[in-house]
């Protein structure tokens, strides 16, 4: 009897203690930001944004007022239109203050809500951040483009402490077998600002396509930017291809470009111009068949698959072509890195070429793989004087890497390791967890036609870009990953964007959560939320059963 009695007491109890001394603040993340933030806390209570809410930019920092400006462009979609100041006021305004450097963390900020106001802490990148959590705490419609009548909208009382895993979060775009305008340049960049990823990798130079302006080579988009026709389906060696027949191309003129920079380094994203070297260059030798080794003449492909002709590296024109180019694409990203590829780039041509031979042996090398490592050596000595730095995919490794380059591991994880082993920078962006040019489902039968492959979005989220084979100590030369969207099977921007969404946002957590933050089905819920802001967008994306 006692002990039925001692039970019933712990019972009323821990009834007692759960109703009338329940804390106020929750551990855990009811919201759906995606990516998730690193620390979060949530209070009882609500802070109410309404008509007469208005954005304090403390010190009045040019800067911060651009980004208080983004923020009023995407309220004005729910009806609002806030007025910015500088003087502060106690009550009903979103306070976005400027502190120092890596005070959260590079990139890092604190978002704070009660029921006064809201305030954003942090470096210029990381108020920014800070700013993009607070979007996906308003209503979905706030990034259309249709504007919503003005209601009162209720911010959970929260405190977000949060920053970055890894420096380099990007995601790349092939240009080159597929050309998109402007405006769909500007719309993918949005998609990278809501996802916090800080890195646009523009490939812009193809065997398919060339697609940027230079002036002191006009034939490279006169001739260059445009193929006869293209290949319909998969090619095939055992049967006939077939073509559309139709002339295709298009190129970006140098004042497309500055705007397009202009507007990422509005949102934070830098932007990694790809000129392609020593492969994937037929659609420059189309333009000047002098810069190959057998004198073409060539046409820009209108089919996919590699070529073997290449630039040549037994000819001192094609060093001056190649660096008058740079010059010029230099002038149109301030980019810390520029992106000379170096990938797929055959040696038939120079084996057979009297002119690399010679090189080979006027430079004491063993054989054309050392060759290549001379062409790119020579092309980061050129960009490191002009204080840039070389990153390329995985094959600069053959033959040496060059001094200070940073690798792009694609073939897997084996390149990113030897190069972090070597203390070089590394960007991880394997196949088999990062091109978004795979398919999405295993029943691909109504699905509209890709390189093949197989990524679900559960394998690009379990992606974990530190290799286990990487020591402690090794860990900080990869800086990051990407995901890569090649562009062979996407005709035009809706299928891009229907290839990268939502796997941009499982791209995007890894790349900004803590490992031990992450979750997959809490992912998937925070998933809904996301899919009704790419609804407002007006986003073509990915939305099927999967694993």
């Amino acid at each position: 009897m006692n002990s039925k009695i001692n039970f019933m007491l712990l019972l009323i109890t821990a009834l007692l203690s759960y109703f009338c001394f329940t804390p106020k603040v929750i551990e855990e993340n009811p919201m759906s930001i995606i990516p998730k933030p690193n620390k979060i806390k949530i209070s009882n209570g609500e802070f109410l944004i309404s008509n007469s809410t208005k954005i304090v930019v403390a010190d009045n920092l040019p800067e911060v007022k651009k980004t208080a400006n983004y923020l009023i462009s995407k309220m004005k979609m729910l009806g609002y239109v806030p007025k910015v100041k500088s003087e502060r006021e106690s009550k009903n305004i979103i306070l976005l203050q400027k502190v120092e450097d890596k005070k959260y963390g590079n990139e890092g900020y604190k978002l704070s809500v009660n029921e006064n106001k809201i305030v954003i802490t942090g470096d210029y990148a990381g108020l920014f951040y800070g700013v993009q959590t607070l979007l996906q705490l308003l209503p979905p419609e706030v990034y259309g483009n249709k504007k919503n009548n003005g209601n009162t909208w209720e911010i959970p009382f929260v405190e977000i402490t949060d920053a970055p895993k890894f420096k380099w979060r990007g995601m790349h775009l092939d240009v080159g077998r597929h050309f998109f305008p402007v405006k769909d340049i500007k719309k993918y960049l949005d998609f990278l600002a809501m996802h916090k990823m800080n890195v646009f990798h523009w490939h812009l130079t193809e065997d398919q396509g060339w697609r940027i302006e230079i002036k002191k080579y006009p034939k490279l988009t006169q001739i260059g930017a445009f193929r006869k026709e293209t290949i319909i389906g998969h090619p095939s060696k055992n049967t006939s291809q077939k073509f559309d027949g139709k002339r295709y191309g298009g190129f970006y003129t140098q004042d497309e470009i500055k705007d397009v920079v202009n507007y990422a380094a509005d949102r934070f994203i830098t932007v990694v111009p790809e000129i392609e070297m020593p492969g994937h260059s037929v659609a420059a030798l189309a333009a000047y068949p002098e810069l190959s080794c057998t004198g073409g003449p060539f046409e820009v492909r209108t089919s996919w698959g590699i070529s073997k002709d290449i630039y040549c590296a037994g000819k001192e024109k094609t060093f001056h072509f190649l660096e008058d180019v740079l010059t010029e694409v230099l002038k149109l990203f301030p980019s810390e890195y520029i992106h000379i590829g170096g990938d797929e780039a055959p040696k038939d041509r120079w084996k057979n070429c009297s002119e690399c031979q010679a090189r080979i042996k006027e430079e004491k090398l063993k054989d054309v793989h050392e060759l290549q490592s001379y062409f790119i050596q020579r092309i980061e000595k050129f960009l490191n004087s002009q204080g840039r730095k070389i990153i390329g995919w995985d094959e600069i490794l053959e033959g040496g890497l060059a001094p200070n380059a940073t690798v792009m591991s694609w073939r897997g994880n084996t390149g990113g390791i030897a190069a972090a082993k070597e203390q070089h920078n590394v960007v991880m962006t394997p196949t088999a967890f990062c091109y978004f040019d795979y398919y999405q489902i295993q029943n691909t039968k109504n699905e509209p036609l890709a390189i093949g492959g197989y990524l679900p979005l559960k394998k690009v989220y379990s992606f974990n870009p530190v290799p286990p084979e990487i020591k402690s100590e090794e860990e900080k030369y990869i800086i990051g990953g990407q995901g890569n969207v090649w562009t062979e099977y996407m005709p035009d921007f809706k299928q891009v964007e229907y290839m990268a969404l939502p796997r941009m946002s499982a791209m995007a957590e890894v790349l900004w959560t803590e490992s031990s933050n992450k979750n997959y089905n809490d992912f998937k819920e925070r998933l809904i939320k996301q899919y009704k802001r790419f609804d407002a967008m007006e986003a073509n994306y990915f939305n099927k059963p999967t694993n």
